[in-house]
């Protein structure tokens, strides 16, 4: 087993996490080690996150001998043995991608095109963080403040109707019409490890009052997945319990 001496590096993220599950599930149960080049390449890619340029500078930061052990570390969870050397995060990972290489690679791609945008995309409380990870839940927050996204979404629904929220219904009837617009928001309804990096369409996304829009993503966030407009009214607004469904 690959020994690292990354003591006082940060802890590893969701997103370095599904990139080391990515490289494990293309192994195929044959771990490489620290001089391999898909190690090497993927210890290279690690320490360029621009979110952990102080500690990249530190020869011991996510160097291949670390990755490595990571991959150690993800087969102990699959087989399930030698589970104290890993974290709740390689767990969690593991139990919602380790069994899909193929969602794990739509997700990879979606953190690979995040770290290239990555001076565009929001700010937000780490504790937001969608089970897809950080990376996903930049690209969905930055799709959903789309003003063109937004506009188009509101003409579509002008064109047939009036505005009202898809999920409270509320229609801001109360609200001066001049700014009843601005109550509304944009959601995205489909996982982008679904959608993968496509131009997101107005049939892609919901019409939310600001307020349902941030329970929802606060449901999304502690359920840990993703919710359909029905299955949303039922966790928001209902006492009927539904069970976790992942990657809906």
């Amino acid at each position: 087993m690959a020994v690292t001496k990354g003591h006082g590096n940060p802890r590893w993220t969701r997103d370095e996490v599904i990139l080391a599950l990515e490289l494990y599930q293309s192994c195929h149960g044959q771990i490489p080690g620290p001089t391999d080049d898909r190690v090497r390449k993927l210890s290279e890619e690690l320490r360029s996150f621009p979110h952990h340029a102080q500690a990249a500078r530190q020869p011991s930061f996510r160097n291949p001998d670390g990755v490595a052990f990571k991959l150690q570390n993800l087969r102990a969870v699959h087989i399930g043995v030698g589970l104290n050397n890993t974290s709740k995060t390689d767990r969690e990972v593991w139990s919602e991608f380790g069994l899909d290489p193929q969602l794990t690679s739509e997700l990879a791609g979606v953190i690979r095109h995040s770290l290239e945008v990555v001076d565009l995309l929001p700010n937000f409380d780490d504790e937001e963080v969608f089970a897809e990870g950080k990376a996903a839940t930049m690209v969905h927050i930055r799709r959903e403040r789309s003003a063109k996204l937004r506009k188009e979404l509101i003409a579509s629904r002008l064109n047939v109707g009036g505005l009202s929220c898809d999920l409270c219904k509320t229609d801001g009837s109360n609200v001066d019409l001049k700014i009843r617009e601005s109550m509304f928001e944009c959601h995205h309804i489909v996982p982008l490890s679904v959608t993968g990096e496509i131009k997101t369409k107005v049939k892609d996304v919901a019409l939310l009052c600001a307020s349902c829009h941030r329970l929802l993503h606060r449901a999304m966030v502690t359920s840990k997945r993703w919710f359909t407009v029905e299955e949303a009214k039922k966790c928001l607004f209902s006492d009927e319990r539904i069970t976790p469904l992942r990657n809906s």
